[in-house]
This record gives C-alpha cells, structure tokens and sequence, in this order.
C-alpha cells in the first residue's frame, strides 16, 4: 500500500539540522519507537508529508526541508515579558527551560525562557526548530488504511489495532 491521505503510517527517521556549517544530530525515532500518525490530516509538517507521498512499506527516504518549509524563520517579536509572580509559589524558571503556556484562544504553546530578573520571566515564543532547516533520513515501516474511528478522533490508534493511549 502506497502511503496517501487516510492512511496510517509507520516510520523511522534520524532527523539533522544544519549549524554553522555542521550536520548536527537531532533526534531520532527507531524500529522499537517509530513514528506512528494519519498521513493528510494536518499532524505534520505539510512538506514532510509531501515527501513521503507514494511511498510504500520498505522504502527508504533522505530529504531536506528549508526552515521556511519546516517551523518558520525567528520572528525577532515572538518574545514574551511574564511577571514572575505569574509563577506563583513555583521556583523561577531556569535560563533555556521551556515552560508551559496558554495564550488568549486557549491554544497551547511552549517557550523557552531567555532571560529571569527580578519581576520579569523572559520567554521565546519561537518553535525551537524555527530558523533551522531539517534533514530527515530513514525508512517506511509500515502503511495501512486508517480506521473509521481513527478519521474521526484524527490519530492512529497504533498500527495493527491496539489502542496506543
């Protein structure tokens, strides 16, 4: 089975970034841990799916995706001034953590924290991948037709069947 829109699918990768100058490792999602999701439905990056289009069980794939095609350049204004006492009784936010937030629609967001003073926890709202391009290499494990109730909770309920929640 080819992998196109409805179907699950099951994959590896080792994904790279470029830094100065440098192929750097990133992370990676093996055989044991594979990256599982319905292909077409918007849980991933758009040219990451498109890239993989066609593709079937056994097949490998190594492509890149420019920062513009993956999480978006740095906005320079995505950064956040949070009163510390927003934090109440928690201890302040280490330098490069990422903490937890909310924003007005409710959606749900993280940031990394660049800078603490004494009444102000400074935060990016940048994707941490943002400004970066990626590079993906790995292999097509497994394709199969999502599931009635799969489409309509809009993920895998893993590979074969099982539930994986």
């Amino acid at each position: 089975m080819t992998i196109k829109p409805n179907t699950v699918v099951a994959l590896t990768y080792d994904l790279h970034i470029n830094q100065d100058g440098e192929k750097v490792f990133v992370e990676q999602a093996n055989e044991e841990n594979p990256l599982v999701f319905l292909y077409g439905t918007g849980m991933m990056l758009p040219k990451f799916e498109e890239n993989l289009a066609g593709l079937t069980a056994g097949t490998n794939y190594d492509f890149g995706l420019v920062a513009a095609d993956a999480y978006g350049d740095i906005h320079e204004n995505a950064i956040a001034e949070l009163p510390l006492d927003l934090f109440g009784d928690m201890e302040k936010p280490e330098i490069n953590s990422m903490i937890p937030l909310q924003d007005n629609e409710g959606n749900r967001l993280r940031a990394r924290v660049v800078e603490v003073t004494e009444t102000l926890v400074i935060a990016d709202l940048n994707h941490p991948m943002a400004g970066k391009d990626l590079h993906f290499i790995g292999t097509i494990l497994h394709v199969r037709e999502a599931k009635p109730d799969e489409l309509a909770h809009g993920h895998p309920h893993g590979m074969h069947g099982t539930d994986t929640h």
